[in-house]
């Protein structure tokens, strides 16, 4: 059974930075494209940054230079560094474990997701 726990979200004041983790078990972040994505309240769920297996990074432009994706495979855990946070980067973060087919596709798996919420 897969299963995610993500955590490290928490109440920030705009400007400041949070670690987001996910740890897996069930599936290996090794062996898999990894993604986070994020659901602001009344939105759609959106990628903010994926990992290709051979770990080549791509993210969005509203998180481009901000936010840094990585994994620990001995852990099989990965990470959201997120700095210079925004009101508008409030939302739900979700991790993801899928595969790139030009572009990144996720497996049906989600876990519960942290809320960061970026407000003074």
């Amino acid at each position: 059974q897969v299963q995610f726990v993500e955590s490290g979200g928490g109440l920030v004041q705009p400007g400041g930075s949070l670690r987001l983790s996910c740890a897996a078990s069930g599936i290996s972040f090794r062996l898999n494209a990894v993604a986070w994505y994020r659901q602001a309240l009344g939105k759609q769920r959106e990628l903010v940054a994926g990992s290709a297996k051979s770990g080549i990074t791509t993210y969005s432009d509203s998180v481009k230079g901000r936010f840094t994706i990585s994994r620990d495979t001995a852990k099989n855990t990965m990470y959201l560094q997120m700095n210079s946070l925004k009101p508008e980067d409030t939302a739900v973060y979700y991790c993801s474990v899928g595969y790139y087919n030009g572009v990144y596709s996720p497996y049906n798996y989600w876990g519960q997701g942290t809320q960061v919420t970026v407000s003074s």
